[in-house]
């Protein structure tokens, strides 16, 4: 048995922690406040600011962890480096997890050293330097806080007058203490893909089929998989992600995200060591391990020998439109009558205006149409009222 400290306890960590269980694990979930998801499930849990060095330190010494399992990006992931010079294994790696929590250092990892096909981009530390790269890369332009996660902070910017607004939203979306944004070229790509991809330490990296998202500000708010798409196309982000996961190095679950255009190809976009919010459609069977059963099995370094697509799903969220500190839930009748579906509620102490509460996943074969079963999943979602 190992012991596994999972730093964030989301609805993603929640997953995880029933993998490793049933894998015959001990975790011990941690975040900045009590009963998040993963803590209800864990075998131990801890509340702390893991932006906090020293609280940090104080944690992993107390708890004296084998494995230590980044879940989110607000954590100081520098000391991350003296825990795994101490022995203490991190997924998938010191290296991996401080290069992926921060935009700039990632695509310059991208494009830069490993010559991945990206949007044209700019950094910006100030407003005024924000106005001048906006200038360079043109309208429309994308605008992201070098560190955030589930679109926080990010905006599509039309004009100039819009410019002082998508500065302040990044600026209050940025996570950590980094005050920096990422200016990106807006590309009018046809669709965009979230392809999983696991390293091993045997050295064998495996893709699962490509899962098709929908966004909405950042945010993802559907999943199918598979996704359709040509050989070729799939075939570069195969080995795309396969490069840039062998460069960051480590084991584990890997949320590589690309655009697709028929003028210009695969577009690298951003990639996650962790489990993937749009790979919670591979919760409805779609494949024969879900995400987080690969993570918690790489992460054990128990050997997968296939990943086998065996029906297609899709996915929907479920979003709060009100705020409260005791959440109820209504029309998980009518979600529970459907058939070929199933529902996961998160298990949110709170919930806010807009925050991801729950899923609805549904599946069927694979010859069915994809577009009916999409629009059955949102339905069924919509059907759920917060509280």
């Amino acid at each position: 048995m190992k012991k596994i400290m999972l730093l964030g306890s989301g609805e993603l960590g929640k997953e995880f922690v029933i993998a490793c269980q049933r894998l015959g694990q001990y975790v011990v979930a941690c975040d900045k406040y009590a009963d998040a998801p993963a803590m209800q499930v864990a075998d131990e849990y801890r509340v702390f600011n893991m932006l906090d060095g020293d609280a940090l330190t104080a944690a992993v010494n107390e708890v004296k962890p084998d494995i230590i399992v980044p879940e989110i990006e607000a954590i100081r992931t520098e000391k991350l480096y003296d825990f795994e010079t101490q022995g203490i294994r991190i997924v998938p790696s010191a290296r991996a997890v401080n290069y992926t929590m921060n935009r700039k250092a990632i695509r310059e990892l991208a494009h830069t050293e490993l010559g991945l096909q990206t949007a044209g981009y700019r950094y910006a530390k100030t407003y005024e330097e924000l106005k001048d790269a906006a200038s360079v890369i043109g309208f429309p332009c994308i605008v992201k806080p070098l560190m955030s996660s589930s679109g926080h902070g990010q905006s599509k910017v039309d004009s100039a007058d819009e410019l002082e607004a998508a500065w302040e939203c990044a600026c209050e979306g940025s996570r950590g203490d980094i005050i920096e944004v990422i200016i990106e070229e807006f590309i009018p790509f046809d669709y965009e893909i979230t392809l999983l991809t696991v390293t091993q330490d045997n050295g064998q990296t495996l893709t699962c089929a490509p899962i098709g998202h929908v966004q909405k500000g950042g945010d993802y708010q559907e999943s199918f998989q598979p996704r359709a798409m040509k050989p070729e196309h799939l075939a570069t982000a195969q080995e795309m992600a396969k490069k840039v996961t062998a460069a960051l190095t480590g084991s584990g679950i890997w949320g590589v995200e690309f655009f697709v255009s028929e003028q210009r190809g695969v577009i690298f976009s951003e990639l996650s060591p962790r489990p993937h919010d749009t790979g919670m459609v591979t919760l409805a069977g779609t494949q024969n391990l879900s995400e987080f059963e690969l993570h918690a099995r790489a992460v054990l370094s128990l050997p997968i020998p296939e990943i086998e697509l065996y029906r297609q799903g899709t996915s929907a969220v479920i979003l709060s439109p009100v705020e409260t500190a005791n959440p109820q839930y209504e029309g998980l009748e009518a979600v529970c009558a459907s058939s070929k579906t199933d529902l996961r509620i998160f298990g949110k102490p709170h919930a806010h205006v807009g925050r991801r509460m729950g899923v609805v996943v549904c599946w069927d074969e694979l010859e069915a149409s994809q577009d009916a079963l999409r629009d059955k999943c949102k339905a069924l979602a919509n059907m759920v009222n917060v509280k």
